[in-house]
């Protein structure tokens, strides 16, 4: 009975926000759990559509991350991606922070299993092109991206983590793979959960240990794909004048992989008024494809 309760859930959920028959929720047993999540089902046939998973933050669910990167759910159908948005276990993931007091932590929640069973579900109902994966994560979601990246990065052709860093060595529990990926960054100046220097994080579940400061989660990543030296520099239009922010962009390109930091001078624990960050992170991911 556990179990059926679990997919009632999940299915109450969906009908209860969206009545469009287009609009699918679908699950999958996972080491005994099931593990929702929400996509709108392509309009047209195709053979090879890419596949992105858009992670919601600790807390939250799928359905509401759809709500806000509605973009995605409204661009994917004609860039020919499947926007999925899946949902955490008990609404947290289990990251690579050791100190998440979430269940989905000390549970040890397979989380890998999880994205590989549902890389192949899109694969065998919709024959997607498993060489262009993606993974797009906010706070919580930004350290499951980070996770993804560290221990499964040959599934995956690229990533965005919005608002997170790295944990630090001490609240470090992934055995990172150390193999180069295309990683994108976007962090806030002024953000106090996930501090921009470094340090605690802390919400209002609980302290999720100490992260490493943007700068080095930055170059993290643009070491291990070999790059040394500064990073070309962009400042960004700024289209949003009363928000207060400014969008610096570091970027390491030439490589076989790409490695970018958004540096949202005066943006807190939020998504930035000058740029739509989702499609910005799939922008990113689309001219990963086309690079020779």
């Amino acid at each position: 009975m556990k179990k059926i309760y679990l997919v009632f859930i999940c299915v109450l959920s969906t009908f209860a926000l969206f009545s469009q028959a287009t609009l699918i929720q679908d699950s999958l047993l996972i080491d005994g759990n099931y593990r929702c999540f929400y996509f709108k089902k392509p309009t047209s046939e195709t053979n090879d559509f890419s596949l992105v998973f858009v992670m919601h933050g600790s807390g939250g669910n799928g359905l509401q991350m759809m709500e806000r990167a509605s973009s995605m759910v409204t661009s994917s159908q004609e860039e020919k991606y499947i926007a999925v948005f899946p949902t955490g276990y008990k609404n947290f993931w289990n990251e690579c922070r050791q100190s998440s007091p979430a269940e989905a932590n000390t549970q040890n929640i397979n989380e890998q299993g999880f994205f590989k069973q549902m890389i192949e579900y899109f694969q065998s109902k919709y024959n997607i092109n498993k060489k262009h994966v993606f993974a797009i994560g906010t706070s919580g979601g930004g350290h499951m991206a980070y996770k993804l990246a560290l221990t499964m990065p040959n599934d995956f052709m690229a990533f965005t983590a919005i608002i997170a860093n790295i944990p630090d060595s001490s609240n470090m529990d992934c055995t990172a793979s150390n193999r180069p990926a295309n990683m994108m960054i976007v962090n806030g100046t002024d953000d106090k959960i996930n501090p921009y220097l470094g340090g605690e994080v802390i919400l209002n579940t609980g302290n999720f240990g100490r992260v490493v400061s943007t700068d080095k989660s930055f170059s993290y990543w643009s070491a291990l794909a070999g790059y040394s030296g500064n990073p070309s520099f962009e400042l960004l239009e700024d289209t949003d004048p009363k928000d207060g922010k400014r969008i610096e962009k570091y970027s390491y390109t030439g490589k076989k992989k790409e490695v970018v930091l958004l540096k949202v001078v005066g943006g807190k624990h939020d998504y930035p008024g000058d740029i739509d960050v989702h499609l910005y992170a799939w922008n990113f991911f689309k001219h990963l494809m086309t690079k020779k």
